[in-house]
């Protein structure tokens, strides 16, 4: 597939099914979705360093009179931003008598305790010591060193966007009764897309998977590439190339590279939060899409962002209410021994 072809660039970013085929006469999957192969994938994505990062939210949801308060791995995190407008972030445990933090008030960039009226300006104070953070433009991330136990790195692995000011941005967020391992190897199995999702893809093939022999230290050598048509309304459809990376792990990125909107990329965050009240690990997954395209419509599409946000939120949600039914059933499998896969 090329550029130049019917997948590539067209006058309309839309095409017609012409030989559409029932979901349950499409060509069977399984055999194809080898369960060594995406244990392989996962293996190697988890060797991959990440520096300690977490990602912990949207950018557009820190600021204001509130900090955003997160559990990271059991540790309670609170991110905000100074007079600067930069991120911030530490323990989410007052030092005093362990107030939680994420329900006090930002004043002019200060954080003050609503129990005792302890400031925190982001700085080291009373026994409070802050975390390393990093506000990519679309993503807050926190570096949790006693976490992660990784070599500490100075910023987290970002991958490759379009620019978040020519881009159309929109972040969902879920948790799963899983670990992220499971969301990870969810989304290594591009396989189950037209099955699983037959309400958003059809007529997926997956043109390239790793062999196995690619080094956990080359992200891009370990890459599947999809061919696949996103559905708009009946047999009208949106067809593209996209590829699958893992370069840290715990996040997947979805890059299109060819057909609509390429450059476009779709990242697959996972956030250990710690146990439930019954004992099993939940994960967060923060999902961001970073849309871009050169047509002359898309600059308007971009000035209506805060209409269309929701609505690719909403997308997003119905597809990871069964993605994460996918990951839960998998750990539920794993923490039983009764996991088939190798």
């Amino acid at each position: 597939m090329t550029a130049g072809d019917g997948r590539g660039r067209r006058r309309l970013p839309l095409s017609l099914r012409r030989n559409a085929v029932a979901w349950e006469r499409q060509r069977p999957t399984w055999r194809d979705a080898r369960p060594a192969l995406i244990a392989g994938a996962l293996k190697r994505a988890q060797a991959r360093p990440s520096g300690n990062w977490y990602v912990v939210g949207a950018s557009r949801d820190v600021g204001g009179d509130r900090p955003l308060g997160r559990t990271v791995a059991g540790r309670e995190v609170v991110v905000w931003r100074d007079t600067e407008g930069r991120v911030v972030a530490g323990p989410g445990v007052c030092p005093h008598l362990g107030a939680p933090l994420r329900d006090s008030p930002v004043r002019c960039g200060t954080l003050v305790c609503h129990w005792h009226g302890l400031s925190l300006n982001g700085g080291p104070f009373a026994g409070w010591e802050p975390f390393p953070a990093h506000d990519d433009g679309v993503l807050v991330w926190v570096r949790l060193d006693a976490v992660g136990g990784e070599e500490p790195l100075d910023a987290p692995v970002v991958p490759r966007r379009p620019l978040p000011a020519r881009a159309l941005t929109a972040v969902y967020s879920g948790v799963g009764v899983c670990e992220p391992e499971d969301v990870v190897a969810n989304r290594l199995d591009p396989w189950h897309g037209a099955w699983f999702h037959p309400y958003s893809f059809v007529d997926l093939t997956v043109a390239d998977a790793p062999d196995g022999a690619n080094r956990s230290d080359d992200p891009h050598g370990d890459a599947f590439a999809v061919d696949v048509s996103f559905k708009v309304a009946g047999r009208l459809v949106v067809p593209v190339r996209a590829v699958f990376t893992a370069p840290e792990p715990r996040t997947v990125v979805m890059h299109i590279t060819e057909g609509e909107g390429v450059g476009s990329v779709v990242e697959t965050h996972a956030t250990p939060l710690g146990p439930d009240a019954s004992g099993r690990p939940r994960t967060a997954v923060t999902e961001a899409v970073v849309a871009a395209s050169d047509r002359r419509g898309f600059a308007l599409a971009r000035t209506a962002a805060p209409l269309l946000r929701p609505l690719v939120r909403t997308a997003s949600a119905r597809l990871w209410r069964d993605d994460l039914a996918y990951a839960e059933r998998r750990w539920a499998l794993r923490s039983t021994g009764r996991f088939p896969g190798a």
